[in-house]
């Protein structure tokens, strides 16, 4: 939170002591504090939107100012339960009036004359007041300041004049919903235990110190460990009790995407999906197209370039194929002869996902291959060889099937392409707009500024070369601001509902952005940490961040009061980004109001939250680095989106930002063959939920949780010897289960108790073993000793003795 994005919306207002005025245009007086009942208003502003609550604390409150109070806030809890979408806010105002009659009547002169108002940039909304006789009609997103009270109310057991004469005010920032009361979004404690506070006489103030004597003593018995371990058991279960809040709000959401998923899919009938059938493409519908050329009566291989046919000779007749028949054709020579093997489409040649298309007859007679030999030698008399018919076909199929796939590959393009509406241009001078911008994806090779205007239903975009594209306002599914805070580009993002066509490609997310700064940094130059040409370009850079976030932040703002409110920029949030790799890269996702986004790297990364059915961690465990996340959409033929390399310190953060959010978790120790798993979903929808429904994602842990929180029982002394004599008495039990194994084990493999022998005798037989081993050592020694004996029929000499 940056210092520059608070402020506040009016100076806090603090009352006291008779002088009461329930308004927000007051100011608080310099009188001393005096104890009754203090109110407290307080408005704070932030990025531009404001909010407001007020609390009215009471001080030794008698029944009647308690009675009062608690009417005040009964009447709050009404009118947040009244005011919903398409209510008209002289009805609340009525409804709250009623409550107050019905339980105190003299109470209604002293309400306050309206019950608050609508708020945003402005405070104060003077149109939209919830007041009696007010014609207005909440909606679902409305932010109000509800507030309300009792003025000029009388204290009769005060014991000065300065508290004779108090007042109650409650208020709070609440959001309108459509069928559901309206939420509190400041939700600090108002009940009447949370606002009083008793000033306790000196006999009360002994007797709360005896009794924290007698506490000390006690705990001073106990010992130190046993206060530390009280301390450790509170924070532990402060801990525990939010994950378990967590935990609570996810086992909601799971019953919740269980029953709306099953719910989905009993209302869209479970039809197979069209199968697409191979386009037939027939080459003449009569015989009398048919090209009259020689070399067709020659019995020769002729291509049809207006048709896009090849005319082959099968069994002394001239056959024609269209070109989308053809799957391949390959040439070779071997000798005196050219081969030209020509090879067609037919059922069951590929089982791959892009030829897995349906033939209009497969039951007719297909043919697989067929092969043509000529000769290489020219006999006398002929023109050329025989070959050259086969080598000219062979050029001109290829010619022809790769100026058919191209025209082919365009069309498919254009399928999913929604003819947009003429843009309808406005001809005012003082339209929004925003020059030298890139725009991506590039229309040329070569990047090109352009200038970016908003029209009466539209956008144009126009480059420097003269290039144009149109976007609709009504075709703009989502539209993003990302200032250039961090970031060396600023840019505006628009995610479209139906993809557009330029630059012969399907596009649905376009892109306008600038440059902040230098991108690139010249090593090369001499660089000083104070030098005076760096601290003006640093200087001038901040000052062109401020400027364009200026230019195109009003930009915006023209737009949304153009369309008025059809197109809204949503801006990311910075604070909760985390890092990951949704493509190839690593790149930094930000959440917005609506989406998970990455808009700086290209392609862009984009999800839609209302389109999540669940999000499931993989290779979550303490042992690594990184885990993935796996969204999972409410369509399910539609693929799985991955974000992979997440590192392991955001996991908290991000299930925080989920649950706020109200989307299911799952988390995972092992990475699943989604496509596997959907096409089995999508088989049989009906037993996958009968089943238990994304329940198998659940980490089987009760066993566990029941362990932890016998484990996180209050530590006792007494307690701890109990459990220690009954850990010794399992540690023997365990011990002599496992000498029993270890027996039966012996049992089986022949040996028994009463063949087993005593000390003495294995001490006889070690030494018995020590004795051998030494006579086996004594022979070895021997052995080496002894000289090798001289061989049979070796010739020796022997030296002659001296006479």
């Amino acid at each position: 939170m940056g210092e520059n994005d608070v402020d506040i919306c009016y100076p806090p207002i603090i009352q006291s002591g008779g002088n009461y005025n329930l308004k927000f245009s007051v100011q608080s007086n310099k009188d001393y504090l005096h104890f009754g009942a203090v109110v407290c208003s307080l408005g704070v502003r932030y990025k531009s939107y404001c909010s407001n609550i007020v609390r009215t604390l009471l001080v030794d409150p008698n029944s009647d100012m308690q009675a009062a109070y608690n009417l005040a806030h009964d009447a709050e809890e009404l009118l947040l339960d009244k005011l919903r979408h398409g209510v008209r806010l002289g009805d609340v105002y009525d409804a709250v009036v009623q409550e107050v009659k019905s339980k105190n009547s003299a109470l209604v002169e002293k309400l306050t004359k309206n019950l608050g108002f609508a708020m945003g940039i402005e405070f104060r909304e003077g149109a939209l007041v919830i007041a009696s006789k007010s014609p207005v009609v909440a909606k679902k997103g409305m932010v109000f300041q509800v507030s309300l009270g009792f003025a000029d109310l009388v204290n009769k057991d005060a014991n000065d004049d300065t508290g004779k004469k108090y007042a109650i005010f409650i208020g709070d920032t609440v959001l309108v919903r459509e069928d559901e009361p309206a939420v509190v979004l400041t939700p600090s404690k108002k009940k009447i235990k949370h606002v009083s506070i008793s000033l306790k006489n000196a006999e009360e103030m002994e007797s709360d110190e005896e009794e924290n004597d007698e506490e000390t003593e006690k705990s001073e018995v106990l010992g130190r460990g046993m206060r530390t371990a009280l301390l450790q058991t509170k924070t532990r279960k402060v801990e525990v009790s939010s994950e378990d809040k967590r935990h609570k709000h996810q086992k909601e959401l799971a019953e919740k995407v269980n029953r709306e998923a099953r719910e989905r899919l009993t209302k869209v009938k479970s039809n197979a999906p069209e199968e697409k059938m191979r386009k037939s493409n027939v080459s003449y519908k009569t015989a009398d197209k048919m090209p009259t050329e020689s070399e067709i009566s020659q019995l020769k291989i002729f291509v049809d370039r207006k048709y896009e046919t090849i005319i082959v000779p099968i069994h002394g007749a001239a056959t024609p194929f269209h070109i989308s028949a053809v799957k391949n054709i390959s040439q070779s020579v071997e000798g005196d002869y050219t081969y030209l093997r020509i090879n067609f489409f037919h059922p069951g040649a590929t089982l791959g996902k892009v030829d897995s298309t349906v033939y209009p007859n497969p039951d007719a007679t297909f043919v697989k291959e067929i092969t043509y030999r000529a000769t290489n030698t020219k006999e006398p008399g002929e023109l050329s060889a025989p070959s050259s018919n086969l080598n000219t076909a062979f050029r001109l199929i290829k010619e022809v099937q790769k100026r058919f796939k191209t025209r082919e590959a365009e069309e498919k393009e254009k399928e999913g392409i929604v003819k947009q509406d003429q843009l309808v241009i406005n001809q005012n001078k003082a339209n929004p707009k925003l020059k030298d911008l890139y725009i991506r994806p590039n229309l040329a090779q070569k990047r090109l500024t352009g200038t970016l205007e908003a029209h009466t239903n539209g956008f144009r975009y126009t480059s420097i070369r003269g290039d144009k594209v149109d976007l609709l306002y009504n075709n703009i599914k989502h539209a993003f601001f990302q200032p250039c805070d961090g970031e060396m580009i600023i840019l505006l993002h628009f995610h479209l509902k139906n993809s557009i066509l330029f630059g012969k490609k399907k596009q649905q997310d376009l892109q306008f952005y600038t440059e902040v700064g230098e991108i690139t940094t010249d090593l090369g130059k001499n660089q000083y940490m104070h030098d005076r040409d760096d601290l003006a370009s640093e200087q001038a850079e901040r000052e062109m961040r401020q400027k364009l976030k200026a230019a195109f932040k009003t930009f915006c703002e023209k737009v949304v009061a153009i369309t008025k409110e059809e197109v809204d920029f949503d801006v990311p949030f910075r604070d909760l980004a985390f890092h990951g790799t949704p493509y190839r890269s690593m790149a930094l996702l930000m959440p917005t109001s609506s989406c998970l986004v990455n808009l700086t790297e290209w392609p862009p990364f984009i999800v839609t939250l209302d389109e999540v059915e669940l999000i499931h961690f993989e290779r979550v465990s303490f042992a690594m680095k990184n885990f993935d996340m796996v969204f999972v959409f409410k369509e399910y033929s539609r693929k799985v989106a991955n974000i992979n390399s997440i590192p392991m310190n955001q996991l908290d953060s991000i299930k925080e930002w989920l649950n706020s959010v109200d989307i299911k978790y799952t988390e995972g120790l092992q990475s699943l063959n989604w496509a596997k798993i959907m096409k089995t979903i999508t088989t049989d929808a009906e037993g996958f939920f009968d089943n238990g429904g994304w329940s198998f994602l659940e980490p089987e842990s009760a066993s566990e949780g029941e362990d932890s929180s016998a484990e996180d029982d209050a530590y006792d002394p007494s307690d701890q010897e109990g459990s220690e004599e009954e850990s010794s008495e399992e540690e023997y039990s365990e011990y002599s289960e496992e000498s029993d194994e270890s027996g039966e084990g012996s049992d089986e493999l022949g040996s028994s108790e009463e063949s087993g022998k005593d000390w003495s005798e294995l001490e006889e037989e070690a030494a018995e073993a020590d004795r051998e081993k030494e006579v086996v050592s004594d022979d070895d020694t021997r052995k080496r000793k002894r000289p090798a004996p001289a061989k049979k029929g070796s010739s020796v000499a022997k030296k002659p003795r001296r006479k």
